[in-house]
């Protein structure tokens, strides 16, 4: 029964993100000419664990914090409540964590030593997202860039180069909007989590910024995902078939209009449901734009 309360402690509704920064990845190294069955399944082993240090390691921080204590939950915001409910204990919990982190390194020293030395960088700066987020980075103004770049386009590169074993200036323009969805997908869910987050000194955009204005900004971002996917195609650094993401466009703008109303609920929550669904069609779509411009 205890395996359970582990599980539910990942997150796991959270976790399909891994799956398609992997999947997106490693579909623009396909279309460039590399794939390498191996070494995708081995980089994405490598991030989903990544992902789940950085989420039991947030609840673990926000609980012992006092955060989750006070935040009203809700499917996508306040925590697991595993550790509110008494379910595990924070020990156990930072240790879950922590492991689950350690386990990385010899994955992605594996891939520095088989690849290439260049890959470290980028290893270094993603590790450093994981373990500083919430203890460090979400008490200095405009923390939301960590998840943006730490699990949104470091992720694309890091199983794009593990494919080719190099970087392109056209890989990391496909990889820039993965970071901005990213980026986005915490910054919607940190508006119902504002007045408890202020409690534990955090200055997240819409604490700093204030809902009213944090709204505004996220609504340009989301826009930006679609004008850079568009000009991306227009410069030819990314594949026609690439506008296939496009069709998330209605979900995006159901998304920005209840982060217009954050002050209703009724508005709010439905609209943070419609954001995760863009952050995870919009990369998926990516990702099959790819492999439909390398068949066809």
């Amino acid at each position: 029964m205890r395996l359970k309360f582990f599980f539910l402690e990942t997150r796991p509704q959270f976790l399909l993100l891994s799956v398609v920064l992997a999947f997106l990845g490693t579909s623009i190294a396909w279309y460039d000419g590399d794939f390498h069955l191996g070494y995708a399944l081995l980089a994405f082993v490598g991030l989903l664990l990544a992902h789940i240090s950085v989420n039991v390691l947030n609840d673990y921080f926000d609980y012992k914090s006092g955060i989750d204590l006070a935040a009203n939950r809700t499917p996508f915001s306040g925590g697991s409540g595993i550790l509110p409910a008494g379910m595990l204990r924070p020990t156990q919990v930072f240790w879950f964590g922590l492991i689950a982190f350690l386990m990385t390194i010899p994955i992605g020293a594996y891939f520095v030593v088989v690849r290439d030395w260049r890959l470290l960088p980028l290893l270094l700066v993603g590790a450093a997202c994981v373990l500083l987020y919430t203890p460090v980075l979400t008490k200095i103004q405009w923390p939301e860039w960590a998840p943006g770049v730490g699990l949104g386009s470091l992720p694309v590169l890091g199983a794009y180069f593990v494919q080719t074993g190099g970087y392109t200036l056209p890989a990391v323009i496909a990889a820039i909007p993965s970071g901005i969805l990213v980026h986005n997908l915490l910054f919607l869910n940190e508006f119902p989590d504002a007045e408890a987050d202020k409690k534990g000194n955090r200055k997240t955009l819409p604490i700093t910024l204030g809902k009213a204005k944090a709204s505004v900004i996220y609504s340009a971002l989301m826009v930006a995902v679609y004008l850079w996917i568009i000009g991306g195609v227009v410069a030819g650094s990314m594949p026609a078939f690439s506008l296939i993401a496009l069709l998330t466009a209605p979900l995006a703008l159901k998304a920005i209009q209840g982060a217009r109303r954050y002050d209703d609920q009724s508005r709010l929550l439905p609209a943070l449901g419609s954001n995760v669904m863009v952050v995870l069609l919009t990369q998926l779509l990516l990702g099959i734009g790819y492999i439909l411009a390398e068949v066809s």
